[in-house]
């Protein structure tokens, strides 16, 4: 029995492909650039895992290549840009998935808003617009000072602008009016707070929180995150606030079944949702997990791309495991990457500091305002997530991302 991932989260394919061993299925990754996972591919164990070279942009290539699996039993979804095609080609083919609609809906994230603002757990709502400037006066009428404009089904922190005043929104709607978006521009409040995300597993009516991750982001200009660690210790009343709002907040979007990485700022009125992501968390959130909560959640995740009830749902709440952070290393420019400085002291720091790439030497760093800017991150350990974080972060500042002079070169 097989099971194939249309693409997938750059980190995991090592710890998904385990669990999908242990579930006596074998796993098939479909990618159209194997670059993008050098670090999982180096690390895998031998014949643990078979990589399928396919452009996945072409869903009719994609079906001819899954059809010559054998014995296919699903299909993974751990991506955001391809979480739509994964759940139309599960409806096709009969395999345990999502409904396509409710996928199309959580892609959008304009439409989320409304609906939730409608539903009443968001004070704001999105109003969608015409990039170029004849769109401030609606986004001052209908959403206020300050606003996000965001693309609609952008991913990550990729056209994304904070203005606070009326100069600043101009120039967001002239920047986004240069740029090329993947779904529509749209406008929304922007939230005063700190910024966390939800880490949850539901299944038919029930939503377990596994963790409240803290994120940090950059200084403005640029909109990127920089650092993250879970699980933060809220007090006890905040926490189970925060898991029946998140509880709400999927049921209304229609997400009934599997992960999700639900991203709110904890305002001054309570949390207040910036976006939801309907997959294991990203970047090394997963492998955060795996740690603080002692047990492989990639098992759940071989779980639901089977249609069965993960018994993660259903485990007793482990305590005992450390927590984790890992703060992303920027490039200091666009260019070419020449490789790091740095790496062989990270062991001289307490939390056993640990380096993933996302990038190899010879490698194009386009921007630096977003992550495509993220060359690799440093992951520590420590008691809590507040010690993890001071622990990556003093080690993470001591790597730099080194570029060639010659960008052509």
């Amino acid at each position: 029995m097989t099971l194939a991932a249309l693409e997938s989260l750059s980190f995991g394919l090592t710890r998904l492909a385990a669990a999908a061993t242990a579930a006596g299925h074998r796993l098939v990754l479909l990618t159209g650039d194997r670059g993008v996972y050098r670090h999982e591919l180096a690390t895998v164990p031998p014949d643990a895992l078979d990589v399928v070279d396919v452009d996945t942009s072409d869903r009719e290539a994609v079906r001819r290549a899954l059809a010559r699996l054998p014995a296919l039993a699903g299909l993974v979804d751990t991506t955001d840009t391809w979480s739509v095609p994964v759940a139309e080609l599960a409806a096709e083919l009969g395999l345990p998935g999502p409904e396509p609609e409710t996928v199309r809906l959580l892609r959008d994230k304009s439409r989320v808003r409304r609906a939730l603002h409608g539903a009443g757990l968001s004070r704001g709502t999105s109003v969608p617009l015409a990039p170029g400037p004849g769109g401030a006066a609606r986004v001052v009428e209908k959403v206020g000072l300050p606003a996000v404009l965001k693309d609609s089904a952008g991913t990550s922190s990729r056209a994304v602008w904070i203005a606070h005043d009326e100069e600043e929104l101009r120039a967001a709607l002239a920047a986004a009016a240069g740029t090329r978006l993947t779904g529509r521009l749209c406008a929304e409040p922007f939230l005063a707070g700190p910024l966390y995300s939800a880490e949850t597993l539901s299944w038919d009516g029930t939503t377990r929180l596994l963790a409240v991750c803290g994120r940090q982001t950059s200084r403005r200009p640029a909109v990127r995150e920089e650092a993250a660690a879970l699980p933060v210790a809220l007090p006890p009343a905040e926490l189970a606030a925060v898991e029946r709002w998140v509880g709400r907040v999927l049921a209304v979007a229609g997400h009934r079944r599997g992960f999700a990485h639900v991203e709110f700022a904890h305002t001054t009125h309570g949390p207040e949702l910036v976006e939801i992501n309907r997959r294991i968390g990203g970047a090394l959130i997963a492998e955060a997990l795996c740690r603080t909560l002692r047990t492989d959640v990639y098992a759940a995740l071989t779980d639901v791309t089977l249609g069965r009830r993960p018994a993660l749902l259903d485990a007793p709440h482990r305590t005992d495991g450390p927590a984790v952070a890992f703060v992303l290393v920027y490039a200091d420019r666009p260019g070419v990457l020449d490789g790091w400085t740095g790496l062989d002291g990270l062991t001289a720091f307490p939390g056993a500091p640990e380096w993933y790439p996302t990038r190899a030497p010879g490698d194009p760093v386009p921007s630096v305002d977003d992550q495509r800017g993220c060359t690799g991150m440093v992951l520590a350990e420590g008691p809590t997530a507040e010690v993890a974080q001071h622990r990556a972060w003093s080690a993470a500042t001591t790597v730099r991302a080194v570029l060639r002079q010659d960008p052509a070169a």
